[in-house]
């Protein structure tokens, strides 16, 4: 494959120049073939010949969106700490490895495959479950721990939300994305990656199960309340893959519009609990995706129906097939309403709709600009200047300085709240009059988290980090009585305050937290954070 990809790397640059000599176009031929040979002397080994990874992770330029070429170069030359990835400035000069960095972030030709059956061959059985205790190996509260995600050196820490100290950290699959899903009673966490590896934890035992790659490029994972089903949305291949609680592959799902004419990457999956089901969003067809994980659902139709009482006409089982509705704009993130009848989406050009999952179509529009982080949404209990009681729901905007108030009955503007810029989390909790916003957006302001009263709706405190670092990412304890800050820094840090005062309790050392998930506010759906 890298051959053919040399090939036409080097034939694109001869179109590109056009009047190139034979002996420029040989030139760059050979410049093409050494680069190659570079990757295969220092980096297949690690990251595969076909640059879809092993041991290391995939070089594919979606895979590395995260990672801009700047830090790139540095990783090649020096490697990363506390990782097998080792640095190549004493074998490779600037240029070599400028040119090596060049050709892992352009794309492969053709695209690469993951088939079923390379899905079912990559599967990992790290430990007998048969082996493992019924009961948590700590002492700690199960429902007050914290998972922290820590983006610098690929690892995971556990923490205890009592005692607000580490028990527990374990290596984990490259650039892990989508927030961990928890199920079983928090006993197991389902993690996605990047990568597409999927990883199930268990958090009673602290150790890895299981392991699977379900693709090339994933966004993230969903789990049933029971671990029974687990949901991947990827980007690359197209596809939603359903495995069971185990890992084991089910079934592949590919991602096409109702005619399969046109494929599509998948936005996103989220578990709709009370549905009994999973929710997708399809990133490049105006479709989303309902799919039941209960056998107790009516079939679906799918096409000219005579009688549907008597089933006289063309149906699926509703069992882990898409139930589709069909809108006039895509979704690239949504956010359920409290009885998940509904969804709030919206594109990457701003445009929301509030799409109703029971009748099946768009009921309303939702006024957004920019780009609203709906995944990242959050609800409370707002009192009106009349005394009446609304359902409100906010969300940050990653291209305008503001947090948005929706009314979740009339869908109309409450308020804009001006922020200090462009943010990505917004994070409260059920007993805290404060949310808490980011603007990890914006240059200037990015070491500034604001606070945000839920009942006047203004922004009432600012906590200053060091300028120039990035301060975000809150969550709470189980009670609320701390709220956790990420210095989102590979020399960083989680910043516990308390929650009343906003003053600083403690600091934890961490590489780079990007996240960080309380069980007992993920499985209740506690309003204060996403789900």
């Amino acid at each position: 494959m890298m051959i053919r990809h040399s090939i036409l790397f080097a034939g694109l640059a001869l179109a590109a120049v056009g009047a190139a000599t034979a002996t420029q176009a040989h030139a760059a031929d050979d410049g093409v073939a050494k680069v190659a040979a570079n990757y295969a002397q220092h980096c297949a080994s690690c990251h595969a010949a076909d640059r879809l990874g092993g041991m290391g992770p995939a070089l594919l330029p979606d895979n590395l969106a995260r990672l801009r070429k700047p830090e790139a170069l540095k990783v090649v030359a020096e490697g990363r700490t506390a990782t097998q990835m080792a640095g190549f400035a004493a074998q490779l000069s600037k240029d070599e490895i400028a040119a090596l960095v060049d050709w892992i972030y352009s794309p492969v030709e053709p695209p690469p495959r993951w088939t079923d059956e390379d899905i079912r061959a990559s599967r990992i059985q790290h430990v007998d479950p048969a082996t493992l205790s019924d009961t948590p190996v700590f002492d700690a509260d199960p429902m007050n721990l914290f998972l922290v995600v820590e983006g610098g050196d690929h690892h995971v820490s556990v923490l205890d939300g009592d005692k607000l100290e580490p028990i527990h950290r374990f290596q984990s699959r490259f650039a892990l994305h989508g927030g961990p899903k928890f199920a079983a009673n928090g006993r197991y966490v389902f993690f996605g990656s990047r990568d597409g590896w999927i990883t199930k934890f268990d958090l009673w035992n602290l150790k890895v199960v299981a392991e699977v790659r379900a693709g090339i490029n994933t966004r993230n994972v969903a789990a049933s309340p029971d671990g029974k089903h687990v949901a991947v949305a990827n980007y690359l291949p197209n596809s939603l893959v359903l495995l069971d609680g185990d890992l084991n592959l089910v079934k592949t799902l590919a991602a096409t519009d109702r005619d399969g004419k046109h494929s599509s990457r998948v936005s996103a999956v989220y578990d709709a609990t009370p549905r009994q089901s999973f929710i997708a969003a399809l990133k490049d067809v105006p479709e989303v995706w309902e799919i039941s994980y209960t056998k107790a659902v009516e079939d679906i139709p799918t096409g000219f129906i005579h009688d549907y009482a008597q089933k006289e006409g063309s149906f699926i089982p509703g069992y882990l097939n898409p139930r589709r509705t069909i809108l006039d704009e895509v979704l690239d993130d949504f956010f359920f309403t409290q009885d998940y009848a509904e969804l709030m989406g919206a594109s990457r050009e701003g445009v929301g709709q509030v799409v109703n999952l029971d009748i099946r179509r768009k009921i309303a529009n939702l006024p957004l600009d920019g780009m609203p982080h709906l995944g990242s949404g959050i609800t409370w209990e707002w009192i009106d200047t009349s005394g009446k009681a609304r359902t409100v729901m906010a969300s940050t905007n990653l291209k305008a300085g503001e947090v948005t108030v929706i009314d979740m009955k009339t869908w109309e503007v409450i308020k804009r709240i001006a922020t200090r810029g462009p943010g990505f989390f917004l994070r409260s909790h059920a007993n805290s009059r404060y949310a808490f916003v980011d603007s990890m957006m914006s240059p200037q302001a990015k070491h500034i988290l604001q606070v945000i009263d839920k009942q006047t709706l203004e922004v009432v405190r600012e906590i200053t980090g060091e300028p120039g670092k990035t301060l975000a990412h809150i969550e709470f304890t189980r009670d609320g009585r701390y709220a956790l800050a990420s210095l989102w820094e590979d020399d960083g840090a989680v910043i516990v305050y308390d929650a009343r005062t906003l003053e600083e309790v403690k600091r934890l050392p961490m590489r780079k937290p990007v996240g960080k998930y309380n069980v007992w506010n993920k499985i209740t759906r506690e309003e204060g954070t996403s789900h």
